[in-house]
C-alpha cells in the first residue's frame, strides 16, 4: 500500500478514539445542538419519527467530522466508520464507552418492558 492520507478503514485504534472524541464535540457544538434538539422534538420519542428526523441530522454532523479523515461524505462513510469503531469496542474499553457515549447523542434509550408482578393491573396493599 502506498503512504499517504490513511485509507477509510485503515484508522488505528488511537486515531479512531481521536475521530470519535471530535465526533462527539460536533455534537455538542451550538448549532449541531439545536439542530439535534429540534429533530428530537419533531420525532417526539416516536421509533419511526426518530429515523425520520433525528438519523438524517445525527448524521450529518457526523459526516462533518468524517471527511476530513478521509471517509466518503454520505451515509456510506459514516456506517464505514461505525463498523471500524464497532472492530475496536472489545478490545478497547475507551472505544466502547466513546461509542456508547455517541451513541446515546441520537438514540433514545432502550427499556424493556417490565416484567413479574403487577404487570397488567396495579394491587393496592393497605
Amino acid at each position: 500500500m502506498a503512504s499517504g492520507p490513511a485509507q477509510p478503514g485503515a484508522l488505528s485504534a488511537e486515531q479512531a478514539k481521536v475521530v470519535l472524541a471530535e465526533v462527539i464535540q460536533a455534537f455538542a457544538a451550538p448549532e449541531n445542538a439545536v439542530r439535534m434538539e429540534e429533530a428530537r422534538d419533531n420525532a417526539c420519542n416516536d421509533m419511526g419519527k426518530m429515523l425520520q428526523f433525528v438519523l438524517p441530522v445525527a448524521t450529518q454532523i457526523q459526516q462533518e467530522v468524517l471527511k476530513a479523515y478521509g471517509f466518503s461524505c454520505d451515509g456510506e462513510g459514516v456506517l464505514k466508520f461505525a463498523r471500524l469503531v464497532k472492530s475496536y469496542e472489545a478490545q478497547d474499553p475507551e472505544i466502547a464507552s466513546l461509542s456508547g457515549k455517541l451513541k446515546a447523542l441520537f438514540l433514545p434509550p432502550m427499556t424493556l418492558p417490565p416484567h413479574g408482578p403487577g404487570l397488567g393491573g396495579s394491587v393496592a396493599a393497605s
